[in-house]
């Protein structure tokens, strides 16, 4: 095919591009070497997203030629768009790809194992073909054949747990397939050496842990007790395994941000249960039965909390529950006394004109509000809001001269009321170890799968 004639044909945008792809795809083989000169040439002014559609559709016929010109690729722009094609085509076996994995290669073994880390239903009946992987000379490709099993999950613990427990087969692949069992099973699927192991870990890393600031996103509970058994009575955890802050931290993070449809109980299987910390312990999470009702219907987060807090209230005498987003700007705090909510408030609510439950705390004292405002109308005319260096020298000259509060958070508010869990440090009084607990959910369900930090 004429390249000129080609670059015509698609050198339009992608949706106008489209039936001359579609008619490039039905001539399948008979166009792959031209198509992929184009995804090479980064002169050639033609969206190279365009040429790798069209590979991408044609399949299997357009499987080997990529892949040796990977091995000739002249840039890592180049070697890019053909990782991305090969990776993605649609081919009906993954069987296909096999032939792939020992490429000369690198990066067309890497390529390869992203075929099957995109499909791990199918690839679950490649597991043994791919074990070799894991103790590729190429770190990168070790990396992906990690991060391959993983995506396979459970159906390929039996196989690595084999690896794990016979003389090793060449080198690095024992110590992979151990990356790759912390990853795609659950602490419950690990063998006994292995758990063993990681237990060894966690008391030698516990006997000199230093606190260190826990990166927040979600919310969490801070009562005033250092009784460990009552905190997880109270949650109705179980099968509690002593965690360093650092592998705690780590679940809860793990467990806000998973958006796997395929493991369901990954946000509710396990809560992170604090040492006590100058004399409270948080709570990262909560019941399963809670977590549920929130998950279910979001706007019965506000009962769920202050019914929590009241409950706990009474039976720990105070309770509070904050909230912190790293994604954007919510921000939340319930506060009990006893078995009564004094204060409840939420940024967002209050942004909706929506009066917080209780009046302010006296821990919001000398704070604005982060709904709140402080500035007058005209603070900023004049200043060029996209020049962020001209606003914020407005920004502290106002501030200064009409003395304006500093806005609160939920960590203002837990650093005066209990504890800052982001502001963790060598100086934190500690009483005891951290908890990892399971829920309802986790007893019936296991840990969610993914490898934690000691």
């Amino acid at each position: 095919m004429d390249k000129r004639l080609l670059i015509e044909q698609l050198s339009d945008g992608y949706n106008q591009t489209r039936p001359a792809r579609d008619a490039l795809v039905a001539q399948g083989a008979a166009v792959v070497g031209a198509v992929l000169e184009l995804l090479c040439d980064e002169r050639a002014g033609v969206d190279w997203s365009v040429s790798a559609d069209v590979l991408q559709r044609i399949g299997e016929p357009a499987l080997l030629p990529p892949a040796d010109a990977a091995a000739g690729a002249g840039s890592a722009e180049v070697t890019r768009r053909i990782g991305y094609a090969l990776g993605r085509l649609k081919v009906a076996d993954l069987a296909a790809y096999l032939p792939l994995l020992e490429h000369p290669h690198a990066e067309v073994r890497s390529t390869a194992l992203f075929a099957f880390q995109t499909r791990e239903e199918e690839a679950a009946g490649f597991v043994e073909r791919l074990l070799p992987l894991l103790g590729d000379p190429d770190p990168e490709v070790r990396q992906r054949a990690v991060w391959t099993f993983e995506a396979i999950g459970s159906a390929a613990v039996p196989a690595l747990r084999a690896v794990r427990e016979r003389p090793a087969t060449g080198p690095r692949i024992r110590r992979g397939a151990l990356q790759a069992l912390a990853g795609a099973a659950r602490p419950g699927e690990l063998g006994d050496r292995d758990l063993a192991a990681w237990r060894r870990l966690t008391r030698i890393k516990l006997a000199d842990e230093v606190p260190s600031g826990l990166h927040l996103c979600g919310s969490w509970y801070a009562l005033p007790t250092t009784d460990q058994a009552a905190v997880l009575d109270a949650f109705d955890l179980g099968d509690a395994e002593p965690v360093t802050l650092r592998t705690g931290a780590a679940a809860w993070n793990q467990a806000q941000h998973s958006w796997s449809g395929r493991r369901p109980h990954t946000g509710c299987a396990r809560v992170f249960v604090s040492p006590a910390l100058a004399g409270w312990t948080l709570v990262f999470g909560d019941s399963a039965a809670a977590t549920h009702r929130i998950r279910d219907r979001e706007e019965a987060r506000d009962q769920v909390v202050r019914e929590r807090c009241a409950e706990l209230g009474r039976r720990f005498g105070a309770a509070q529950w904050y909230g912190m987003s790293c994604g954007d700007g919510w921000t939340a705090w319930c506060i009990a006394t006893g078995g009564e909510v004094v204060r409840h408030y939420d940024v967002f609510a209050a942004e909706e004109d929506d009066d917080p439950l209780g009046p302010p705390h006296p821990a919001e004292s000398g704070f604005l509000l982060p709904h709140e405002d402080g500035f007058p109308d005209d603070a900023f005319d004049g200043v060029n809001l996209s020049d962020n260096a001209a606003f914020r020298a407005r920004y502290d000259q106002v501030k200064e001269e009409l003395g304006i509060p500093d806005t609160c958070y939920a960590t203002d508010i837990a650093a005066r009321l209990s504890v800052d869990p982001s502001a963790l440090g060598p100086d934190t009084p500690v009483t005891g170890h951290g908890l990892l607990a399971l829920t309802a959910c986790g007893r019936e369900h296991g840990h969610p799968s993914g490898a934690l930090p000691a």
